[in-house]
């Protein structure tokens, strides 16, 4: 009579030992999370907001046990790839320096056919929004691509579940683009985009690397709870990489034009600039950057009804319009750890970062077609944007959110609450 019962129990504790582990990170993630690094010092997202998120997964939230499905599915596709070199690619940069980084103009095409004595088929010309296919091989960009992805995805993957496969690989692909003497990239962009039989490299090219290292900053802080595989050489390896990076930023002649770019180059560069200063412990430097976007930036790039003229004018205007909110609402985020609400100003039209999402509300959600030039309309583009002014307190995006789209492999805004650029295009 007494043995059903017992059976029974059995499988029940069985089920529930599975959940939590499930559920509950493993003993090397536990002990990487209770030190004096705790938190992750972050220099976009919020790292108590991520702290916060991990523990309302150990107790089991369901939403967050979603995201977090998608998030190791994404993980688990990069294990087996990587890790990338600048020194693969099949031609250095024109300065014939392996660790150099190099890549091409992405809306420049040949203008004649290819020939032994024109191999380029140059002159090139512009086409605004078309992507040369030329300028996925051959070059690095492809790779630094992967490089972010694959590190901000394996590091959060490591945060949240505390398997040390994650941890183990971002660290690998880390350390081989960034620290290692025989594979790193040299730390500055002098030959980014380059135009065939025209520039060895422009300032414009900066955007390879402004529209998303911020991402690989935050994978860094994260690594650095406790992660195994990521070791103290590495630590002060990319803190080296990252000061001389941000000195070049800043104090080169294409730093410096970079900087006086008008669109959203302009709006990226500044949170390159304020992530990597409060990264290498440069507050003065962060702050600054932030409070000189308000009159520098959203005052001549943001119309009095949230319209971003600039980015209209594009034939991928609702891209490049989700695309400079990317850059404004991390250097939001960014601001917060120094002081500065750029979400509360308000420029003399009444410019604003909220008025700059609202209007975007009608197409992000599917009530109203966008009414501008837009090649290729991906809905979800907004979607993290949205996100982060809801969570700015705009009741309008707020109310929003659940009209959205999730992007491709799911929305993680939950689990990384900083906006990312969504749709593929880049340039």
């Amino acid at each position: 009579m007494t043995g059903r019962p017992r059976r029974r129990w059995a499988v029940v504790l069985t089920a529930l030992a599975g959940c939590v582990a499930v559920l509950v990170p493993t003993a090397s993630s536990q002990a990487a999370t209770t030190g004096s690094h705790r938190v992750p010092r972050t220099a976009v997202i919020d790292g108590k907001r991520l702290e916060e998120a991990r523990k309302r997964l150990e107790r089991g939230d369901p939403a967050l046990r979603r995201a977090a499905r998608d998030l190791t599915v994404r993980a688990d596709g990069w294990l087996g790839q990587g890790p990338w070199t600048v020194v693969d690619k099949p031609k250095p940069a024109p300065s014939g320096d392996v660790h150099d980084y190099l890549s091409q103009a992405p809306y420049w095409w040949p203008s004649q056919p290819k020939t032994p004595e024109n191999p380029w088929g140059c002159p090139y010309v512009q086409r605004d929004g078309e992507r040369n296919p030329e300028v996925d091989t051959g070059t690095d960009r492809p790779d630094i691509g992967k490089v972010v992805n694959s590190t901000t995805t394996l590091s959060l993957a490591w945060y949240y579940t505390g398997e040390r496969k994650y941890a183990e690989h971002a660290s690998k692909i880390l350390r081989t683009w960034f620290v290692d003497p025989a594979t790193r990239m040299n730390p500055h962009l002098n030959h980014g985009q380059f135009i065939p039989c025209k520039y060895d490299g422009r300032a414009i090219g900066i955007i390879d690397f402004s529209q998303m290292y911020t991402s690989v900053l935050d994978a860094i802080a994260i690594l650095d709870t406790g992660a195994p595989g990521w070791s103290g050489t590495d630590r002060s390896g990319m803190r080296a990489w990252n000061t001389a990076f941000l000195d070049w930023l800043v104090n080169s002649p294409f730093g410096k034009e970079e900087a006086a770019a008008k669109n959203n180059h302009g709006t990226f560069h500044d949170m390159q600039v304020a992530a990597l200063a409060v990264a290498t412990g440069d507050k003065a430097l962060a702050r600054r950057t932030v409070l000189d976007a308000r009159a520098k930036r959203i005052d001549p790039q943001i119309a009095a009804d949230g319209s971003q003229p600039q980015e209209l004018a594009r034939t991928r205007s609702w891209h490049y319009s989700t695309f400079d909110l990317v850059a404004y609402t991390r250097l939001a985020d960014i601001g917060e750890k120094v002081g500065v609400d750029l979400w509360a100003y308000r420029g003399p039209q009444g410019q604003s970062l909220l008025k700059a999402v609202d209007y975007l509300l009608p197409a992000a959600t599917g009530a109203s077609p966008w009414p501008h030039p837009e090649l290729e309309f991906y809905r979800y583009a907004a979607t993290d944007v949205v996100h982060a002014a809801a969570d700015a307190g705009d009741r309008r995006a707020k109310a929003a959110v659940p009209r959205l789209q999730a992007p491709p492999g799911g929305d993680l805004w939950a689990l990384r609450p900083a906006a990312e650029q969504l749709d593929s295009i880049a340039g």
